[in-house]
């Protein structure tokens, strides 16, 4: 479906990523990418840290790779595990406009963040609410849609992306999902 897992919209900034720890002595720290594949993060040489009582700073990244199931990556002038100990739970962004041209028909979960989601029924298409967020199940991502003001009830719906059979389109012009999913579940 996309090229990136699980962004979330902070302006015209994407959230890719999120510090989770450091990692030894000299000023590394560990990263949970939230790109597909998690070292795409790693293209990206400047990031905005949304830093924990601090805010949004800009740095740069001199090196990185991957470890285990996340990254480590060392930030230009991090010189000391003490330092880096701060960038600790900070989100990772960068500009919307460096994320790669996705292909015809494919969409980065940010984009489909709060998109209304309506059941194709006839004879009028009936608003189950909008997309909260997305979830990866391992067999399909799945959009999680929350009630909004005017859907037909206040439930939470899971609806598995599967073009063409559940997901019948996608109009990000007028932010709207058109699914075949039946109302009663």
């Amino acid at each position: 479906m996309a090229a990136v897992r699980k962004p979330a919209a902070a302006g015209k900034n994407v959230i890719l990523g999120r510090v989770s720890g450091v990692f030894g002595v000299k000023g590394w720290v560990k990263v949970w990418s939230f790109t597909d594949p998690p070292d795409r993060l790693l293209d990206h040489k400047l990031w905005s840290l949304n830093v924990p009582g601090q805010g949004w700073q800009n740095v740069e990244i001199d090196a990185g790779q991957r470890h285990d199931k996340g990254l480590v990556v060392h930030l230009a002038g991090c010189d000391d595990r003490d330092l880096a100990r701060r960038f600790v739970q900070a989100e990772i962004a960068v500009p919307e406009a460096e994320l790669p041209r996705l292909p015809e028909g494919e969409f980065y979960w940010h984009q489909l963040e709060g998109l209304k989601v309506f059941a194709a029924t006839e004879p009028q298409a009936l608003l189950l609410g909008e997309v909260s967020h997305l979830l990866e199940t391992g067999a399909n991502d799945v959009l999680v849609v929350q009630p909004c003001e005017g859907s037909i009830d206040d439930r939470e719906r899971m609806l598995p992306w599967v073009d063409g059979k559940v997901i019948l389109g996608v109009d990000l012009s007028v932010g709207e999902i058109r699914v075949d999913w039946d109302p009663s579940f």
